[in-house]
């Protein structure tokens, strides 16, 4: 991690859109903004919470120890999301970690200016409580899915759910460089499952596969694929 020669501007991140506008020299004034490599953690699972990150450029995944030797990724954040809020609360402790999967330039804002922040900017306090509530329901959907749902849906559904995020570079893959091993840890299933279904997927014509890129060929079918049980 590294200071970034390239700030934000003040206008990307849901934070900045919503703030009162005489509250913004203050957030320039009060904000670093940092480049991360690929592989780079910006915060750790058990680490006191010292701030809030918003992504100015790249990807970022949020991810939890799920065994001492599997992890779950819970969501991936583009540029303008907010990372790293999981460990607001009266205890100041991350229980996710935050790791940049693509080179990526984030905006950090210091726990104590975010919560001043919150106090005076009524509009965004309002709109992350509406951001909390649909976190929320999202968890408990894909908790329901996991139980439910086989690995061949969740994984249609991680896909139609990236590209949704990340859209399509100009060859139409998927925006994201993401490794079998992360898509293994989104979808709750092993690497050799994920590897053998999204072969399944390719020889289906449902995607097409070409290293680390994915392209959604068919994505009514996957849809279909990815509609929860009744």
């Amino acid at each position: 991690m590294k200071k970034s020669k390239v700030a934000c501007d003040l206008q990307s991140c849901d934070f900045c859109k919503h703030c009162n506008k005489e509250w913004l020299p203050a957030v320039e004034t009060k904000r670093q903004t940092l480049f991360y490599r690929r592989g780079e953690v910006l915060f750790n699972e058990g680490e006191p919470v010292n701030g809030i990150y918003f992504v100015n450029a790249g990807a970022v995944k949020v991810h939890k120890k799920w065994t001492d030797e599997k992890e779950l990724i819970v969501r991936f954040a583009n540029k303008g999301a907010i990372v790293g809020h999981r460990g607001l609360g009266t205890e100041l402790v991350f229980p996710v970690s935050g790791t940049a999967v693509e080179d990526s330039t984030v905006c950090f804002i210091p726990i104590d200016f975010f919560n001043a922040s919150l106090k005076v900017n009524h509009d965004y306090l309002y709109r992350l409580m509406l951001f909390f509530a649909d976190e929320l329901k999202l968890s408990e959907k894909r908790m329901r899915n996991m139980a439910h749902m086989s690995v061949k849906g969740r994984l249609a559904l991680a896909l139609v759910n990236l590209q949704e995020i990340f859209g399509v570079n100009g060859d139409g893959a998927i925006h994201l460089t993401i490794t079998k091993q992360d898509l293994a840890s989104y979808t709750g299933a092993t690497y050799e499952t994920v590897f053998r279904v999204l072969n399944e997927m390719s020889d289906e014509a449902l995607i097409s596969l070409s290293g680390k890129s994915i392209t959604v060929l068919d994505e009514v079918k996957l849809r279909a694929i990815s509609q929860p049980p009744d």
